[in-house]
């Protein structure tokens, strides 16, 4: 038996008509974070549109690895295969991915790590069109970056050759992988959950901030906290709420960052609330703030952006190529926390001043990264992906048909 086609799920029948998507990314449900997020929603749209889904991913979470997650399970109509992984969770092996590929019309591997690389190399053994989306690629950090620039250059520019497509989920991705892509690196901005906390900040100015995403290094919390500090020194009105999931850092340490900066009145930290609980908190507050350093797009402002919360975002390359395109978001140099904090002041300031029109202008430029829309686009690049070159291109419809 050849390792394509070793036994798959016998969940879905074989003689199953629609075509099946198999997505690949390296951490999936029940984990919460921004790439999950991108492909839940993603799958959910598709599977409305008809396809079938099948997620593969690696059977523990990155945050607790000795726990193993079932092998496969079926959450919300996806079907979710879990396979061994070692290593780094930056490049995680899991060469059984290469079993769960067999009955696939298109293979969409997500970010640039041990899938996107063994897949295409693999490709010999599997056969099948293949797609990626970027999120971000693996430039998260400044660290090792000579060791990165190296990687991509040489491994990543001859993997990509695999790819029928290259989806750039950002500008500042476009502009990166265009260089080893050319016109296979295309632009599809990520979709965002709009109805998740739709127009459901504070109507009033308040000085209350939200932030959300995972409690990780990269995100700078203690940059954010310093800049409270600032504030709190200047107004005793002003509340950061801390919402997130534990990653490689743990709640401990944040309560312990928060204590050491006497603002135990001023900041609260929520761990693994879920969506009716975040919506609560975000009706109390007006401002939402990301000290992070790295982001693949920039879907959680996207997200406050939906409930009508000011955006005040670090300078890196995407929230800098979002505010290009949506000029009322506020940038500042965390890594300043007096001047971050007069920029927070000043954002207040304007609310306080034309609160009603920029809340109004929030929710209307969220509204154009509806999923619906951003799904369409990929329901259109899968088909150009299965579509022989010398034929005209037709939908994905049913299995059998793919180059």
């Amino acid at each position: 038996m050849r390792l394509a086609e070793a036994p798959i799920s016998e969940t879905f029948e074989r003689n199953e008509t629609r075509p099946l998507i198999v997505h690949v990314v390296r951490q999936f449900l029940p984990n919460k974070g921004g790439l999950e997020d991108v492909v839940a929603n993603l799958c959910h749209q598709l599977l409305a549109r008809g396809y079938r889904i099948r997620v593969v991913t690696c059977d523990s979470l990155f945050s607790d690895p000795e726990r193993k997650l079932p092998p496969h399970e079926i959450i919300d109509g996806l079907e979710i295969v879990r396979i061994p992984w070692s290593g780094s969770s930056r490049y995680p092996l899991a060469p059984q991915v290469f079993q769960h590929l067999a009955d696939a019309d298109l293979v969409h591997v997500h970010a640039v790590d041990f899938f996107f690389d063994a897949l295409a190399w693999g490709k010999f053994l599997h056969h099948k069109p293949m797609v990626a989306t970027t999120h971000g690629g693996f430039f998260h950090t400044p660290k090792y970056a000579v060791v990165k620039k190296v990687w991509f250059n040489l491994l990543t520019r001859l993997s990509a050759h695999a790819y029928r497509q290259i989806v750039c989920c950002s500008q500042s991705d476009r502009r990166l992988f265009s260089r080893i892509a050319r016109k296979r690196a295309v632009l599809i901005e990520n979709g965002a959950d709009i109805a998740k906390f739709a127009n459901c900040a504070a109507l009033e100015a308040r000085r209350r901030i939200v932030t959300i995403g995972r409690f990780s290094i990269n995100k700078r919390l203690d940059r954010l906290l310093d800049v409270m500090q600032v504030l709190a020194a200047r107004h005793p009105d002003w509340h950061l709420d801390i919402i997130g999931t534990v990653s490689d850092l743990d709640q401990s340490s944040l309560e312990r960052e928060i204590s050491a900066r006497g603002l135990s009145r001023h900041v609260a930290l929520h761990v693994s609330i879920d969506n009716s609980a975040i919506r609560n908190i975000i009706a109390r507050a007006s401002l939402f703030a990301s000290a992070s350093e790295y982001e693949g797009f920039g879907l959680v402002a996207i997200e406050a952006m939906s409930a009508g919360l000011l955006p005040i975002l670090n300078t890196n390359e995407a929230y800098k190529a979002l505010a290009e395109t949506h000029p009322t978001l506020m940038l500042a140099d965390f890594s300043d926390p007096e001047a971050t904090a007069l920029e927070l002041a000043s954002a207040f300031a304007r609310l306080e001043a034309s609160g009603p029109d920029i809340r109004e202008g929030m929710i209307g430029d969220a509204a154009g990264y509806s999923w619906d829309k951003v799904a369409e686009r990929y329901v259109d690049l899968y088909a150009e992906a299965t579509t022989p070159k010398t034929s005209q291109r037709q939908p994905l419809r049913q299995r059998g048909h793919v180059a």
